[in-house]
């Protein structure tokens, strides 16, 4: 039985959040709050499905799987939806950020302040080694990797054409996120 996320008295458990089944907003878990936001827009989605598909050959080649927009626990009471993870458990439900290799976000108007500041500081917290930042502008998207150092993230390699070797080898550039194949 699924729960109305405005029908919904106190903090919110995990278990409270889990009831809620598939749903076609982004729901996530902080501390007992959710942040609810829409399904990101067309463009959003066009560059984070190019980027899953960019990435997966790497990411196969070196026994992990990418999924796209999957629950991601960061730990007890916090369950974030990143916009690509790469893993090599491919649960059913939920990554953990104990077995997450890269994540990455697809940042929008609408999301950026949360991509550059909240959830990489959060995903800093959790320990993932490599986070991904694509960020559209225009006619053209930049992509930055970042390698966490100690508690905080450094940048790895970036620019509007993107190769590393690691965590595992590909190359991003913008003409490859924005076209249509």
């Amino acid at each position: 039985m699924s729960i109305a996320v405005t029908e919904h008295l106190g903090p919110w458990t995990e278990e409270d959040y889990l009831a809620l089944g598939e749903t076609i907003d982004r729901i996530e878990l902080f501390d007992g709050s959710v942040l609810v936001s829409p399904a990101p827009g067309a463009r959003h989605q066009h560059i984070a499905r190019r980027l899953a598909s960019l990435l997966d050959p790497g990411a196969e080649a070196a026994g992990l799987w990418v999924f796209r927009a999957i629950n991601t626990r960061l730990q007890a009471g916090r369950i974030v939806i990143p916009d690509l993870v790469a893993t090599p458990e491919a649960g059913d439900t939920m990554a953990d950020a104990g077995q997450v290799v890269l994540v990455g976000e697809v940042a929008s108007p609408e999301s950026a302040g949360n991509d550059r500041i909240l959830k990489m500081m959060l995903y800093a917290a959790a320990g993932i080694e490599w986070y991904l930042l694509v960020e559209p502008e225009g006619d053209t998207v930049t992509s930055r990797l970042f390698r966490l150092t100690g508690d905080h993230y450094t940048e790895h390699a970036g620019g509007e054409r993107l190769v590393a070797t690691e965590p595992f080898p590909f190359e991003l550039d913008a003409e490859a996120l924005l076209r249509r194949r």
